[in-house]
């Protein structure tokens, strides 16, 4: 919660649920990880919060932008990106969209399978094409699975059929996780890439670009989180050690450590309610904003929000907190012991810090007829 914020919810007094980015945080947060890494291209992960505001705020810095779909690529072009600005970084890609980004002037395009590559060959000849290849995701609080990514001999072979289909093997992505507590990932992952290299260097592909992806945290309840310094000097050390002299091209993809800090979700609480009797049981609170209106990030209690209310400072109990659908599986969160101030009641507003991204982009359309949350940019 910045004063920002606060003057604008008082001023204002907008209606709930909403969310609210100050632009200046979006700034400083740039600012501090360009300098924490200043051997990388920063390509802001444009789905973390595709808001125009905060595109045009990262445009007018200097970024350049990951781009999940036709759809994201068009905005980052309405914002004034340049197209040899954007990675059109998703391997999963409709052969139409390949080719109109393509028409558009983008150039730099991930794959991690051979069917990828025959859309690329057809659809953007002679374009920038990196391998995503699969890594560890330990100590991510939202682990990103093994969907993205193949085997470090199959990237190799994929690399050099590209070269020989005409496109320009650039290099190798990978990513560690979001919300990665563990900076020592990023060198196991380098590790791995560094693999790839020196086998394409044997096979005559020189390798030019490491995308060492997104995954750098926010600050939500955990406060004990390494610092972005902490986080840059592991990588940087590692991309020394692994790599020597002939050091690549570094790309690197936040979007969470970029714009979740600046924003705050202002809620209503709906309803405060107990199931039982038993004083030992927890109340229910339910805000007007749940899982399927942008905090799809709870699921598994994964991320989780600080929460501020007018209260804060009074005797507290235990609660579990849901949303407003009537779907059994909106309840935020039941096992991770939050506690809210007994004197909470229904109409009260409550914050949820830290969630400028991955929330708004989330909401679901009309879900029991609620609509999505409304933005402001400050």
């Amino acid at each position: 919660m910045t004063p920002k914020i606060e003057r604008f919810l008082a001023e204002k007094a907008p209606g709930t649920p909403c969310l609210v980015v100050d632009l200046d945080v979006v700034a400083a947060n740039y600012e501090k990880l360009a300098r924490a890494l200043p051997t990388a291209r920063i390509y802001y992960a444009v789905k973390a919060n595709p808001g125009a505001p905060v595109l045009k705020t990262l445009v007018g810095l200097g970024s350049a932008f990951d781009a999940a779909s036709f759809e994201e690529i068009q905005i980052c072009l309405d914002a004034g990106t340049k197209p040899s600005d954007i990675s059109y970084g998703n391997t999963v890609k409709k052969a139409r969209d390949i080719a109109r980004a393509h028409q558009e002037g983008v150039s730099l395009f991930a794959f991690d399978s051979e069917g990828e590559l025959d859309k690329l060959a057809a659809h953007a000849p002679g374009a920038k094409v990196y391998c995503r290849i699969l890594v560890g995701n330990e100590g991510a609080d939202w682990p990103l699975s093994h969907k993205f990514g193949c085997s470090l001999d199959m990237a190799r072979d994929l690399l050099v059929d590209a070269r020989n289909r005409g496109l320009d093997a650039q290099g190798v992505s990978f990513h560690v996780g979001s919300q990665q507590t563990d900076p020592q990932q990023w060198d196991l992952a380098i590790g791995r890439t560094a693999m790839v290299f020196s086998d394409l260097r044997e096979a005559g592909v020189e390798l030019k670009m490491l995308n060492i992806g997104g995954g750098l945290p926010a600050r939500y309840r955990d406060d004990r989180l390494p610092e972005i310094d902490t986080y840059a000097e592991v990588i940087l050390n590692s991309v020394r050690r692994h790599f020597g002299n002939t050091l690549p091209d570094l790309i690197m993809e936040p979007g969470r450590s970029v714009v979740a800090e600046a924003g705050v979700i202002h809620t209503e609480v709906v309803l405060v309610s107990k199931k039982s009797h038993d004083a030992a049981a927890p109340r229910w609170v339910y805000f007007d904003v749940g899982k399927f209106g942008g905090l799809a990030e709870t699921q598994g209690e994964a991320i989780r929000y600080p929460l501020r209310t007018r209260h804060d400072g009074g005797a507290e109990g235990p609660v579990i907190i849901a949303g407003p659908t009537c779907d059994g599986a909106d309840i935020l969160y039941e096992k991770a012991g939050y506690t809210l101030p007994l004197a909470l009641q229904t109409g009260d507003s409550v914050d949820l810090i830290a969630a400028g991204a991955y929330t708004a982009p989330y909401a679901s359309q009309r879900f029991n007829g609620f609509l999505p949350m409304e933005e402001h940019y400050i």
